[in-house]
């Protein structure tokens, strides 16, 4: 049995399980969400605790235990707590702009940069050179923050682009540099 799988995924009194078959809908003060269990795996509800059990004890189904019990986790906390992303971008003239459901990107391109944001998540740029992302889904916040990191990533040398807010990013030194010992 997965270790990860085994442990009881806690139920806050404000968030609401509904466990149709192979479904699973879980409901929060943020929003909605579900997702459909593979026939290999079991889910009860006891105590305001969730419990995923696998019917055998391969290695795809210990994979799959731990797998689950922790999307189902992800779930329950996005619709409790919600998840929160923020990126930084770092550069002379580089600067952001929410515009509805789309961020307008001053990168230093020839050209500005719009980026679609899809239903789910919320965009907010309070600051010029800030973006901070908010859904209950943790797979969707970490791919849109990921594709935005990704339009103009951070470089080694004068630590130039987009980065997740706290990341280090460790700069190498320049050719004029090098020669100078």
């Amino acid at each position: 049995m997965s270790r990860i799988g085994k442990k009881a995924i806690a139920v806050p009194k404000d968030v609401k399980v509904d466990i149709k078959e192979r479904l699973v809908s879980v409901e929060g003060s943020k929003g909605k969400a579900s997702r459909t269990l593979p026939d290999r795996l079991k889910i009860e509800h006891k105590d305001s605790q969730l419990f995923i059990t696998s019917i055998s004890n391969t290695k795809l189904d210990k994979t799959l235990h731990g797998l689950y019990r922790a999307l189902i986790l992800n779930m329950v906390i996005g619709v409790s707590e919600g998840y929160t992303r923020e990126l930084e971008v770092i550069g002379v003239g580089y600067k952001v702009q929410a515009q509805g459901n789309m961020l307008n990107m001053q990168l230093g391109f020839s050209h500005p940069v719009n980026f679609p944001i899809p239903d789910g998540v919320k965009l907010e740029t309070p600051k010029a050179t800030l973006i901070v992302l908010r859904s209950i889904d943790k797979e969707l916040i970490g791919k849109v923050a990921r594709d935005i990191r990704q339009i103009c990533p951070p470089e080694p040398y004068k630590g130039k682009g987009i980065r997740f807010s706290g990341e280090y990013i460790k700069k190498k030194v320049g050719k004029a540099q090098a020669g100078a010992k």
